[in-house]
């Protein structure tokens, strides 16, 4: 994760107070700081300082000053109040992980959602993914030094370098300021300067979320979205390779139509959770079903040689179960599941694709047919168009059915609610930018979360301890106590839940 903070530059420059009237006052006068930066370079940090961005960032600071001593006290109160929040709930989860109590139910779910949804697709990460994690881990960590800098320049105080940094894996950036001259100030002032990088990856996380929301509107007259879902990609490894290829429109799947990727996984879920619970049936012919096979006996269960699946008869508009399927051989034949696509739908495991009247749709040359549900496995048809000819006539796609493991299968294909209007399979666009979109809140909302903790080196840690000097009833030594005992317990409860949530990611 990359990481934003504050260095203050200790003893090399004694600061005093110039201007006044409607100027802001200046701590230090405007120069060109030497460009003889010494760079640091060892087998487990390096990094890069500059001095390029010095004075155009002091110009704007001390000409916006106003607005931005504005903005950032907006920040400071916001960063504050983040601080206590986090904070909380890092004791809250903290005393979950020790069983002291069960937690609060929507903080929980809330946690959980957040780490397996996140890591859900982990080992599916690629080259792509990859990137989209560096140029948004880039752009977060610029945002959040840039409003340490602005803060700072709006307060007359003019910045020693900018650096990036790689410390072990984790990249990096900072601001260098002078300590001297960040004791000369009001403590409200040095609030300011210390929240604005929390403040500016929250503002970061509302633009991409806003954003993300608008996205469809914006692109409109290029892309259409959420009508259905287009195929963007079949890793070899996924059930559906070889069935579905790239440009494919996914239209219903289990006869619920499908427009967007939520959808998509909800329904999925869904049908998981439903799997024992309903019954699918088919009208098949029963000259087809004389025409079957028998089921073997292994074990006291059916098993059907070959690709044949297992069907049993079924009342239209009755609802059985697992147990119910283990009549007699009679009752139960093999028969190919591709072989009862197009059929009549009867059962009540369809929703509202089949209306369930009393009277059943199977004529009676017909039996309802459902697919005997065995453990872990789910019966899933897809129905999808081809998209190159999906204005023709001939016939483009089809259904297919899946019989299976649903949420590996929802899982193993990339899919995007746009669709081109004018060329077929140009997607590229909107995908990337909402990829990107997505990516830079993640990367900016948790940046924003690790420094709103007290924990070493952290901008936490500046926070705490210039917000304990404004409390004047506590004494150096107290305020000193106080301080490491929040940063010393912060930094190890951080750890231990960092280690948790890796241990319960790498599990899951």
């Amino acid at each position: 994760m990359a990481e934003g903070n504050i260095q203050v530059q200790r003893g090399r420059r004694t600061g005093r107070r110039t201007g006044g009237g409607t100027t802001p006052r200046t701590l230090l006068p405007l120069r060109r700081v030497s460009s003889h930066l010494s760079n640091s370079i060892s087998c487990w940090y390096c990094d890069f300082k500059s001095s390029v961005f010095n004075e155009p960032l002091f110009q704007f600071g001390r000409k916006y000053f106003r607005w931005l001593r504005i903005w950032f006290s907006i920040g400071m109160g916001f960063s504050l109040t983040t601080l206590i929040g986090v904070t909380l709930i890092i004791l809250l989860e903290s005393a979950r992980a020790l069983n002291l109590y069960n937690g609060i139910p929507w903080l929980n779910n809330i946690l959980n959602g957040s780490i397996f949804g996140s890591y859900s697709s982990l080992y599916n990460i690629t080259v792509a993914d990859i990137g989209y994690m560096c140029i948004s881990s880039i752009i977060s960590v610029s945002i959040h030094e840039l409003g340490h800098a602005l803060s700072a320049t709006s307060e007359g105080i003019q910045i020693e370098y900018t650096a990036v940094f790689l410390a072990v894996l984790f990249p990096g950036a900072l601001v260098a300021f002078n300590d001297d001259l960040l004791q000369m100030i009001p403590r409200v002032a040095t609030l300011r300067i210390y929240c604005a990088g929390i403040w500016h990856n929250a503002a970061l996380c509302l633009v991409c979320a806003l954003t993300l929301f608008l996205l469809p509107f914006i692109v409109y007259p290029l892309y259409s979205h959420g009508e259905s879902l287009m195929v963007l990609d079949v890793s070899r490894k996924s059930p559906l390779y070889g069935h579905l290829s790239p440009g494919d429109i996914i239209t219903m799947l289990d006869g619920a139509h499908v427009h967007t990727t939520k959808e998509w996984m909800d329904i999925s879920y869904f049908l998981e959770k439903q799997k024992s619970q309903t019954n699918k049936g088919y009208c098949v012919p029963n000259l087809e079903i004389a025409g079957s096979k028998n089921p073997e006996i292994m074990d006291n269960k059916f098993i059907c040689p070959n690709d044949l699946t297992l069907f049993t008869t079924i009342s239209c508009n009755s609802r059985t179960n697992e147990t119910d399927h283990q009549q007699t051989k009679e009752h139960i034949y093999c028969f190919p599941a591709k072989g009862v696509l197009g059929e009549k739908k009867c059962g009540d495991g369809w929703g509202n694709l089949v209306k369930d009247d009393g009277n059943c749709l199977c004529t009676d040359d017909e039996s309802c047919s459902s697919p005997i549900h065995m453990t872990g496995v789910t019966w899933v048809e897809i129905t999808f168009s081809r998209h190159e000819c999906e204005n023709k006539e001939n016939k483009c796609g089809g259904s297919f059915v899946f019989v299976g493991d649903i949420i590996s299968m929802a899982r193993s294909i990339r899919v995007t609610n746009y669709q081109s209007r004018w060329f077929y399979g140009v997607v590229c666009v909107p995908v990337v930018v909402e990829k990107l979109l997505v990516n830079i809140f993640h990367v900016s909302l948790m940046l924003a979360l690790l420094n709103s903790l007290p924990v070493y080196y952290l901008d936490g840690e500046s926070i705490l301890e210039v917000a304990l000097c404004c409390f004047s009833s506590l004494t150096p030594r107290i305020r000193e106590l106080v301080v490491r005992s929040c940063l010393v317990g912060g930094t190890l409860i951080c750890c231990l839940l960092i280690s948790r949530i890796l241990f319960l990611v790498i599990s899951y």
